[in-house]
């Protein structure tokens, strides 16, 4: 079975740093890309970053660029996204979610919700101001 475990979400005050991880299982981790997202109440889901498990290329929304990074642990089947300097408007569930390098070779795919194949059930984000 397809599996991908969200966890390291919680509640952070603004300016803080918290690290998501992704865990991947049931699938050839080295094959995929990995992406972080986030849907806040009322909001649409919007791609927040993504990594190649293969080259170790990444992606970052303009949002978060020069706040976050992702990594990924290919021994572990695991991602990370290091978030600092979280902002209230950061405050979403996360999902973390696997695209199959044939979409993941298309750029403009990397951050699109519909290009990816497995989903985790997400991790709550909060933060305060």
């Amino acid at each position: 079975e397809v599996q991908l475990v969200e966890s390291g979400g919680g509640l952070v005050q603004a300016g803080g740093s918290l690290r998501l991880s992704c865990t991947a299982s049931g699938f050839p981790f080295d094959d995929y890309a990995i992406g972080w997202f986030r849907q806040a109440p009322g909001k649409e889901r919007e791609g927040v970053s993504c990594i190649s498990s293969s080259d170790g290329s990444t992606y970052y929304a303009d949002s978060v660029k020069g706040r976050s990074t992702i990594s990924s642990d290919n021994a572990k089947n695991t991602v990370y996204l290091q978030m600092n300097s979280l902002k209230p408007e950061d405050t979403a569930v996360y999902y973390c979610a696997a695209q199959g390098l044939h979409h993941a070779l298309v750029l403009r795919y990397r951050l699109l919700d519909r290009a990816y194949d497995y989903w985790g059930q997400g991790t709550q984000v909060t933060v305060s101001s």
